[in-house]
């Protein structure tokens, strides 16, 4: 994981190889040198309007023209660009390194009533198209309409000045020019130039150009992180200082209880969270699915924590899909997490369809996934969007889940059962369960749910405008670090909230902490969906059913997920502590 990026390509490349879908291909590109007149290919990508940045379409889609030169095959260099929807296709345009190229015609537009509708309703959307010249990415706009509206005009001329220091690229610019009125059955030259200029831009900053410091190191960015800090510590304190007293007066008051004959203990006023001693390491109901989100839930921990290490390591925005494609690898790589912690769990509530749950454990995260990402792709298909993931590329993702995935959950279910699946609890659990007493309605698992996420979501609610912000919007996430804190402090704020939910609720004398853990934790997961609402409606100018299924669609995806993690944290923390407080008291 912590290797050079042509180690993280090869990887996902070999994810592909199994179905076949990778040709070798020889390009300069791919080590970033170049030697003098040597090919520079400039790629196009994707055209599609400035307000919704996910509904892309091939840049050909319009009707453009291609240069003459010959055409350079290119293919999916990683799993995340084929489902990102890069549709690279060269541009045909001859560019060769430290070559300048004058004002140059290489191709012209037949303009017929059909093509004007498609350049006249591209440019009243705002359409906008994205290039590539040696990965550096470039904008650039469709045309503009006069102020009436009435008339459309189309830029037809691409000016590129292209920075260089050394042998590498380090700076790509684009100027559009030359202004044209959209007229039917006419003819529309194309040209393009091509500047070439010294630059003292190192190639390992040549990205810094793209990244916004101003916006994610602004001091509502810092003032936020120092906030939920103070709020950690604050919780954290608070926690401890009341547990701490309030166990200390249990223990002080039970070790007393126990030099009490029976008649006194008999008359004493029992109460609290020994009583429930006896059903509190009851098997929670529906064992099969709650291991399998518990399971799930660590393995979506690990691969969050390992790929913010290795993003803040590596740089990967300055790859295409490199994010995804890491993401995609460590989860498939994290699989016996899955397994153990989600297996363990299983068998020490005395599950015996053991593998039915393997397969849940396995199949539960990609299937949500897959289900919402097959569903959005008919819908894109129905656009014609380059967001439709292709055929050979859904093979491949199934193939990772039945023979990378499933394996290695297999090896780690079986790994915690025979090394931590046996019930070693500190308490005896009776025969027959504990009837659970009337209590006031603030105690119910059902409002302690409903409360339990405020605080973890009043803890990222400010990073979560950052992170949609680089997702929905023309912003490059680069500040990992910050990504890194907040984590922490979730998740340090989940457990200690899910810890005081599960001790009230004991304190009242119920013992179904178990799911209460969880979904208190949970919780938090809809509190962000909530939040995603007012994004899309106060924040964004989406628009159409392409963008707001594909939205909301991944949104859902993206709050369950942190759901399914936030409960599993708190679970995990929950049941530390519980066992911890029944193993200090003294029970006959």
């Amino acid at each position: 994981i912590m290797g050079s990026s042509r180690w993280k390509v090869a990887a996902a490349a070999a994810f592909l190889a199994i179905v076949g879908s990778l040709l070798p291909v020889d390009a300069d590109e791919h080590d970033h040198t170049y030697t003098d007149k040597e090919e520079v290919v400039l790629w196009m990508n994707t055209v599609g309007p400035y307000h919704n940045r996910q509904e892309t379409y091939k840049y050909f889609s319009l009707p453009f023209c291609a240069g003459n030169k010959k055409t350079i095959s290119h293919y999916h260099e990683t799993l995340g660009e084929a489902l990102q929807g890069v549709e690279l296709e060269f541009s045909g345009l001859d560019i060769k390194f430290k070559d300048e190229v004058l004002q140059t015609t290489y191709c012209e537009i037949d303009l017929d009533k059909a093509k004007r509708d498609a350049f006249v309703y591209a440019i009243k959307n705002h359409y906008w198209y994205q290039m590539y010249i040696d990965d550096l990415p470039i904008w650039g706009i469709v045309g503009e309409a006069d102020e009436n509206g009435e008339d459309h005009y189309l830029w037809t001329y691409k000016k590129l000045e292209i920075g260089f220091n050394g042998n590498r690229i380090v700076d790509v610019n684009l100027t559009s020019e030359g202004k044209v009125r959209l007229v039917p059955n006419t003819r529309i030259a194309m040209s393009y130039s091509v500047k070439w200029k010294k630059s003292d831009v190192k190639f390992e900053d040549r990205f810094d150009k793209y990244l916004d410091p101003s916006f994610f190191q602004h001091r509502i960015h810092w003032f936020s992180i120092f906030n939920s800090f103070m709020m950690v510590i604050f919780l954290v304190g608070l926690v401890s200082m009341i547990l701490m007293r309030t166990l200390r007066k249990d223990y002080a008051r039970y070790s007393k209880e126990e030099e009490m004959d029976d008649m006194d203990r008999d008359l004493g006023d029992e109460y609290g969270w020994k009583q429930v001693h006896g059903d509190v390491f009851r098997p929670s109901s529906h064992p099969l699915i709650f291991s399998s989100l518990i399971g799930s839930g660590c393995q979506i921990f690990s691969v969050s924590f390992i790929v913010i290490i290795v993003a803040m390591v590596e740089d990967l925005y300055t790859e295409r899909g490199s994010m995804l494609s890491t993401a995609i690898f460590v989860y498939a790589a994290t699989s016996p997490v899955n397994g153990y912690f989600g297996g363990s769990l299983y068998a020490k509530q005395g599950g015996r369809r053991w593998i039915k749950q393997m397969f849940i454990g396995a199949f539960l995260i990609p299937a949500m996934v897959c289900g919402t990402a097959f569903f959005i792709n008919f819908i894109a298909m129905y656009y014609h969007a380059s967001r439709a993931i292709p055929f050979g590329t859904m093979v491949a993702v199934c193939c990772i889940c039945f023979f990378v995935i499933l394996p290695l959950n297999l090896v780690g279910t079986i790994l915690g059962r025979n090394l931590s699946g046996q019930p070693n609890f500190p308490c005896r659990v009776n025969a027959v369960p504990r009837p659970i007493p009337e209590k006031k309605w603030f105690m119910e698992p059902a409002v302690i749910v409903c409360l339990g996420g405020i605080l973890p979501f009043g803890s990222i609610f400010i990073e979560m405008y950052f992170i949609f912000t680089s997702f929905w919007a023309y912003k490059i996430y680069y500040v990992y670090g910050f990504m890194m804190l907040v984590l922490v402090i979730l998740c340090i704020v989940t457990v200690c909230v899910t810890i005081v939910c599960t001790y009230f609720l004991l304190n009242a004398e119920d013992y179904r902490w178990q799911w209460t853990s969880f979904l208190s934790a949970a919780s938090t997961a809809v509190y962000v969906y909530m939040y995603s609402f007012y994004y899309y409606f106060f924040k964004t100018k989406m628009y159409g059913l392409f963008q707001t299924s594909f939205y909301f669609g991944y949104m859902a995806v993206f709050s369950t997920a942190l759901g399914i993690m936030c409960g599993a944290v708190g679970y995990m923390g929950t049941s530390a502590f519980v066992r911890k407080i029944y193993t200090n008291v003294k029970i006959d």
